[in-house]
């Protein structure tokens, strides 16, 4: 039997044509005008027209499309990126930090295909997916704790009530207003992260948790269990004033930033250690002490670590 090798007499650029159409494309998109405003703090960041903004990268996106490329669309998050690039000790201020973070939301985050649907009906399109995604990881992560060798009980759950107590103590202290709240864990897959907006404290006796709170819990109760680094931070909004908290977490407690390390963390360049230009209008303030929260989850495991 003669064997024939296959000669791929395409030229070069019909060749890397057909090369692009086989790589994915994920865009991340500052969709709405306050996330905007935030990147605008960021030099780098060019664009000084939201909608200007928006109708270059449909432009993007429809051409990508245009090429046959599968392309995914999802959620650039402000406070979310700032507080990647803090734990990632890298400059928030350059575009291969936000190609770095765009990547990471490609691998552990929320996106949609992009089918030319409007892109400030993205956080319509992600909202359920994003809730329902982030939610069952992170409720595998508890279901996996099983119960307690020592007293039977229900690690998972025991986080869960941990986390709830903990996010009711956060919405109260920092008083009326609207909060907008993120929680990232770095788990054993990827960064498992959950965004929660909310006027009011959580549960209080007013009904049964929305998805998204319920998301944001289990998140929490993760990190609570597990013991995995990550951290929290809430800004809130009240009289037209806007101000941001931060709490780290680190072996199942979270620890309150000073005011210091928050301003650190927006407004210091990862990179050179040089300043940043904060934000306009927002206020920096220290997170508050919230009660510690000892799982039966981590003294189990800091016990087998003993032996």
């Amino acid at each position: 039997m003669t064997h024939h090798k296959r000669r791929d007499r395409r030229g070069p650029e019909t060749a890397r044509r057909a090369l692009r159409r086989e790589a994915p494309s994920t865009v991340a998109v500052v969709a709405d005008p306050a996330g905007f405003a935030a990147m605008r703090r960021y030099t780098t960041f060019t664009f000084d027209d939201h909608h200007h903004y928006l109708r270059q990268t449909e432009g993007l996106l429809r051409s990508l499309t245009a090429q046959g490329v599968h392309t995914r669309v999802g959620l650039f998050e402000p406070d979310d990126y700032a507080h990647f690039c803090a734990q990632e000790r890298i400059d928030p201020d350059t575009s291969d930090s936000r190609a770095r973070y765009v990547a990471e939301i490609a691998a552990t985050g929320a996106t949609v295909r992009y089918r030319g649907q409007p892109l400030d009906r993205l956080p319509l399109l992600l909202d359920g997916w994003e809730r329902r995604e982030a939610g069952e990881r992170a409720a595998d992560t508890l279901a996996g704790l099983g119960p307690c060798p020592g007293c039977g009980k229900d690690l998972g759950q025991e986080a869960l009530d941990a986390a709830a107590d903990i996010l009711d103590r956060l919405v109260a202290g920092a008083g009326p207003g609207t909060h907008h709240l993120v929680c990232s864990v770095t788990g054993a897959t990827g960064l498992l992260a959950a965004v929660l907006h909310t006027g009011r404290t959580p549960r209080g006796g007013k009904g049964p948790a929305t998805a998204e709170e319920s998301a944001f819990r289990a998140v929490l109760a993760a990190g609570l269990a597990t013991g995995r680094p990550g951290g929290v931070v809430m800004r809130t909004i009240r009289d037209g004033n806007e101000q941001v908290r931060g709490w780290s977490l680190n072996d199942g407690r979270l620890r309150p930033l000073t005011e210091a390390e928050v301003f650190s963390a927006y407004c210091t360049d990862a990179r050179t250690g040089g300043p940043v230009p904060p934000e306009p209008g927002l206020v920096h303030r220290a997170g508050f002490p919230l009660p510690e929260h000892t799982t039966e989850a981590r003294r189990h495991k800091r016990r087998k670590g003993d032996h």
